[in-house]
């Protein structure tokens, strides 16, 4: 639940963490390009070398491990790293301390001593040692200065998610990995793995084997933008089979990568929706006697399993293994868009109907979900689903996740339920980053726009709700669904820089948010990213549009500038494509009015690698 600021400080202050440092300085965190913005920074003059050989004190096993991890992350600096149980000349100092309140909170201090983190258990500790990796220069450097720090630093929420969809595209174990990489170091702590779709069964079970070998492989993908086809002849596919899955064996190994990292994974099984996958091998449990395939579409389909007792032994088998895999206490079951039609036309279903005096059929979904839920508690675990599972009705005990919006999820935190808050319009980063809808600049994508400023505004805390019912927001979580995903490169693409954005709505409170003094940190970031070879989104040049126009004597003048430190901006006057070849920015863009002109400009960053072009039409 969302962390109380006053009580927590309070506490700090009453330990003696915080009697040194001031309150919250916001040039200094802005100097130093954190991100998410930590609580409490200040830069006291000095700074702290590194030398040739870094020991690390690391007492207890939680220390152990981010020792562990820190030392793998400081080799690129291409130093000698050891890691010792002995404080005495140990430059980098882990301690924990029962006085942080926080498990994940944490106390980072560089002065001419050396470097200490201090943290209540292992997730502070880590955060704190991804604060560090942030003061180091993006790029390895002999030197490898710090700057002269005092942070004392805890989250807003306890949930902060990031989801891939690997059913519509599937990636690698390694991309799964990176993956993580990416949300631990940013500091989120849940990732929500979309193992199952109608398009792709994606997990091993051992109980039946048809899942992998029929139920992972659809036999072609559809080529270009579903939503855009008007005709049946505008859908054309590729023709070739797709599919991917991963064995038992190495979803555990990625349960132990990201444990590491101190991030929990949460499995989606989903049902009784978007199970066409399942249908196409054992299609016994289907409401509607056919033959079914797993779907070369994208979107809803009509076709549902059956909620029989076959489907509740398939599903209590299939869980029974789930559960087994990943230890964290939620497994997703879907329980969207799960159209009727097949439960209306059956007498099954009708029969359940009549026999438990359910006068809807959506009330068969909440008993069907009820069902699970009592199901998945003998095993240990806590229900999560879409909003969708409150229309059929929910006990206190499930947890919503609300994507159409937050209006279910204010009714579910009124009702007493725990939320995570999802809505679509601001954290489903599967969406354009150009307002031109199917822009010719940006790779095919899903409908909408999301950018950067829309992200990071989002307050996950709805004001409608009383403090007592904001308890149950359990924080926010972006997703990452794959319709027209299909490499790791896009993958990048769309998550960064939103990401950093998404990191700051999870973590930083919103009163400290702005985003003004977000874009300047984001921006020190794009030189780490190059530094790991994460292919971001390059931002557009700023300033080339009618707010920052200004009419100086028949001519239209533009002071334009770039996100991208070292970065250049090329543009043209034409309405052809900027490049390397057109004319450098380098002073304010006059350009006369009175004739229709085409003005385009591109950032060009440091790496070589172009931004979408900005674009405005001066009349």
């Amino acid at each position: 639940m969302p962390v109380s600021l006053p009580t927590r400080l309070a506490s700090l202050v009453a330990a003696s963490l915080l009697a040194s440092l001031p309150a919250l300085a916001q040039q200094p965190a802005q100097r130093l390009g954190l991100i998410p913005l930590p609580r409490e920074v200040s830069t006291p003059a000095g700074t702290y070398s590194l030398p040739q050989k870094i020991s690390i004190y690391a007492p207890g096993k939680d220390a152990q491990n981010v020792a562990g991890l820190l030392k793998e992350m400081l080799a690129p600096l291409g130093k000698t790293v050891t890691v010792t149980n002995s404080a005495a000349g140990a430059q980098i100092k882990l301690l924990t301390a029962s006085t942080v309140p926080s498990a994940e909170g944490y106390r980072l201090v560089v002065d001419k001593a050396g470097v200490q983190l201090t943290a209540a258990s292992g997730p502070g500790l880590f955060y704190a040692s991804q604060t560090l990796l942030q003061l180091l220069p993006p790029r390895p450097s002999a030197s490898s200065s710090l700057p002269y720090v005092r942070i004392a630093d805890e989250p807003s929420f306890q949930w902060r998610g990031l989801h891939l969809d690997v059913s519509r595209h599937f990636f690698s174990v390694d991309f799964v990995k990176k993956y993580i990489d990416f949300l631990a170091s940013y500091k989120l702590n849940t990732f929500h793995w979309h193992l199952t779709d109608d398009q792709g069964w994606r997990i091993e079970i051992k109980k039946y084997p048809k899942l992998t070998q029929i139920s992972s492989v659809r036999k072609e993908t559809l080529i270009g933008a579903q939503q855009t086809f008007k005709k049946p002849s505008d859908f054309k596919y590729d023709g070739q089979p797709y599919g991917g899955f991963y064995t038992q064996d190495q979803i555990r190994d990625v349960v132990a990568y990201a444990k590491r990292r101190y991030v929990t994974i949460v499995p989606e099984i989903e049902m009784p929706g978007h199970s066409v996958s399942v249908l196409a091998a054992y299609p016994e449990l289907a409401c509607k006697p056919s033959t079914y395939t797993p779907w070369t579409m994208w979107g809803v389909n009509e076709d549902i399993v059956c909620p029989t007792e076959p489907t509740f032994r398939f599903f209590e088998d299939v869980l029974t293994e789930v559960a087994a895999l990943f230890p964290g206490k939620y497994v997703h079951i879907g329980g969207d868009e799960a159209p009727k039609t097949r439960w209306k036309e059956s007498a099954a279903v009708q029969e359940i109907m009549k026999r438990e005096g359910f006068t809807d059929v959506e009330q068969v979904q909440g008993w069907f979900n009820r069902r699970i839920e009592k199901f998945l508690a003998t095993k240990g675990k806590k229900l999560i689903g879409w909003d969708e599972i409150l229309e059929g009705g929910i006990d206190a005990s499930a947890t919503v996740m609300s994507w159409r919006g937050e209006k279910a999820g204010i009714e579910a935190a009124k009702h007493g339920n725990d939320v995570v808050m999802s809505p679509a319009g601001y954290l489903y980063i599967d969406a354009g980053q150009n307002p031109v809808p199917h822009s010719p600049n940006e790779p095919l994508h899903i409908s909408g726009y999301l950018p950067l400023d829309k992200i990071y505004n989002y307050n996950p805390l709805p004001a409608e709700l009383t403090p007592a019912q904001q308890k149950h927001i359990l924080g926010p979580q972006a997703n990452l669904w794959t319709e027209y995903v299909e490499t790791p490169n896009k993958v990048e693409y769309m998550l960064f820089p939103r990401l950093l954005a998404v990191s700051e709505v999870a973590w930083t409170p919103a009163a400290r948010k702005s985003y003004p003094e977000f874009v300047p940190r984001m921006s020190q970031h794009f030189a780490r990213l190059d530094a790991k070879k994460v292919n971001y989104r390059v931002p557009e040049p700023l300033g080339l549009d009618s707010v920052n126009m200004v009419k100086q004597g028949g001519k239209a003048v533009f002071t334009l500038r770039s996100l991208v430190p070292g970065a250049q901006i090329r543009y043209t006057l034409d309405g052809l494509m900027p490049d390397e070849t057109t004319t450098l920015y380098t002073k304010p863009l006059s350009v006369p009015t009175g004739q229709q002109l085409l003005v385009r400009a591109v950032t060009i960053a440091p790496n070589g690698r172009k931004s979408p072009p900005a674009e405005f039409i001066v009349k």
